[in-house]
């Protein structure tokens, strides 16, 4: 394994492309991996293509469209409508140790997944980063790097560092390796995101370029969603605290 190398798991967002140049910070040579699992919106992968070939890092687009076949939920499934408010935007605690999800940051449609916001995905992150390992470990890499974070609460329990954590050590055990999953974000609100993407010099391609919009529209998006909402708090929040005032 290349302890120089990483592979970045990415979807041309505004968190993972702000890992994707952490990465090529930290590593001499970086690699990208997309992946088309059946959501709605493809222009997220168009817009990651755009920024590898910026970023200077080879990028593969993989098709696992069963993770989209496998449950409900507005993102893969067009009969299941969004919900308007998410715990994105809420401010309950995050549930540490794998237990229920407050219900408190906003209206859930419960019928879906229990508690969850029904934009979750069951298993997409379970599945990105397994498939991800495989391929690190063909490249002979070992250090993953995933845009989660459990600060700014989504309510998607693959988004927590346990669950993180655990992954890493079955991931190892299953294929007698030694990944690393590196997850810069994590105890990072969307405010400190933006910095750091600042910080990177990155901060105009995150603001016009990516995509993290839940209905596919790039740069500042539909401003409805909660991902926009959430993206826009964090954003006017960085900018007073850099300007003393939002822009």
């Amino acid at each position: 394994m290349n302890n120089s190398s990483a592979l970045v798991v990415f979807s041309g967002g505004q968190d993972s492309t702000t890992c994707l140049w952490w990465a090529k910070k930290h590593f001499s040579e970086v690699s990208a991996l997309s992946f088309v699992y059946g959501q709605k919106h493809l222009s997220e992968i168009g817009c990651a293509r755009a920024i590898a070939d910026k970023a200077g890092v080879p990028l593969e687009i993989m098709e696992i469209p069963v993770i989209g076949r496998l449950g409900k939920n507005s993102l893969t499934d067009t009969s299941v409508p969004m919900d308007e408010g998410s715990v994105l935007t809420g401010s309950g605690p995050i549930p540490m140790d794998g237990g229920s999800v407050p219900m408190d940051g906003g209206v859930h449609d419960s019928s879906v997944h229990g508690g969850l916001p029904n934009t979750f995905v069951p298993g997409r992150n379970l599945f990105f980063l397994s498939v991800a390992a495989v391929k690190a470990r063909e490249l002979g890499i070992n250090h993953i790097v995933t845009g989660v974070s459990q600060t700014d609460f989504s309510g998607y329990p693959d988004c927590r560092d346990t669950f993180i954590k655990s992954l890493n050590v079955t991931l190892n055990l299953a294929m007698d390796a030694q990944f690393v999953i590196h997850t810069p974000l994590m105890w990072l609100d969307k405010a400190e995101t933006w910095k750091m993407a600042d910080e990177l010099g990155i901060f105009d391609i995150v603001r016009n370029e990516t995509v993290t919009c839940y209905n596919g529209i790039p740069g500042d998006g539909c401003g409805h969603c909660p991902s926009c909402r959430l993206r826009r708090e964090g954003l006017e929040k960085y900018l007073k605290e850099k300007y003393g005032k939002e822009r």
